[in-house]
């Protein structure tokens, strides 16, 4: 028992791990807001995200920087579908951000939840507690009420986002149901995703049509100082949010993770109000944005009751059992 708990991160880790993905993560949406709206191609920033995590970890690892191991088959083969799913996940997200101004993209991302526990079901998982999916309802409700006063509605962003939430939903039960990532550190997990990434991000972008042309704006663009600077930052911050989400995920939980995520989506909600523009104030718009973060935040309290209330339900099933 002494061992377990020696081996277990201490409160302050969990903590600065939680506080760090919630800032990288509010970071990055509008870090990557402003890349696409001078450079569309979102399929090819993507794959340089994932090449700048693969390159920084095999040169850390060759010059005895990190302790990562290298590409493990049986483990590759593992995280293979997981890692499809999360870049499909992340390059939807990325386009749909051309259309959807950041409050109603942060909205419509809310709506993982219900999704996950829609997939929960017909998994047979069983069903959300009482709170959990009034929650979610509320969310969803939210989200509805402020893409009818959205007056930059752009349906293919919308459809864009969505499509982004279901690939998001798929990659998380597959995480979650597969265990692949067992006995991985955080960087083993950035370095499995991101080298794993590439052969699917380059497919698509040339399936897309992005290639060549996007390499050689990519190149004219680059000589424009303000953008260099926006796009090297980028890259640094998509490596960031990597690493602390799986090590928010690690020391912490998957629970915390995406409970961080919808506490953020706070923040950049409010910011997104008044920074790089693209929203038209309307009561419509503002006050569904109000109902979609009160039910992330209903949702997210209502989680981590359910958390807390597990062990407390086990010791009283174990001292029934025991009389």
């Amino acid at each position: 028992m002494e061992v377990q708990a020696e081996m277990e991160p201490s409160s302050s880790i969990s903590l600065v791990a939680a506080v760090s993905y919630g800032i990288a993560s509010m970071a990055m949406v509008f870090i990557n807001k402003a890349v696409i709206m001078q450079y569309p191609h979102s399929m090819t920033v993507l794959t340089l995200q994932q090449l700048a995590t693969s390159l920084l970890i095999h040169f850390g690892r060759r010059m005895g920087y990190t302790r990562a191991k290298g590409i493990d088959l049986a483990t590759a083969k593992k995280l293979l579908p997981v890692s499809i799913f999360y870049n499909a996940n992340v390059a939807f997200a990325l386009a749909s951000l051309k259309g959807v101004n950041i409050p109603m993209y942060i909205a419509i991302k809310r709506l993982t939840p219900l999704a996950v526990l829609i997939a929960g079901v017909l998994f047979g998982k069983g069903r959300p507690t009482t709170q959990v999916a009034l929650s979610v309802l509320l969310t969803a409700a939210g989200c509805v009420i402020a893409a009818l006063g959205d007056f930059s509605f752009d349906l293919f962003g919308y459809g864009l986002a969505l499509t982004s939430v279901f690939f998001q939903t798929m990659y998380l039960v597959l995480v979650e149901k597969s265990g692949a990532e067992d006995g991985l550190t955080s960087i083993e997990i950035m370095f499995y995703n991101s080298f794993l990434s590439l052969p699917f991000l380059s497919f698509l972008i040339v399936v897309t049509g992005e290639f060549p042309n996007s390499l050689s704006l990519l190149l004219a663009k680059c000589s424009y100082l303000p953008f260099l600077v926006i796009l090297i930052l980028s890259l640094v911050m998509g490596i960031v949010l990597n690493f602390t989400m799986f090590l928010c995920t690690i020391v912490n939980s998957a629970l915390t993770t995406t409970i961080v995520g919808v506490l953020k989506g706070v923040g950049s909600t409010t910011l997104g109000f008044v920074l790089l523009g693209g929203v038209e104030v309307h009561a419509l718009n503002v006050s569904g944005l109000v109902v979609n973060t009160a039910g992330g935040v209903w949702y997210s309290y209502a989680k981590y009751r359910q958390k807390k209330a597990k062990p407390a339900k086990l010791m009283s099933d174990l001292e029934a059992h025991k009389k």
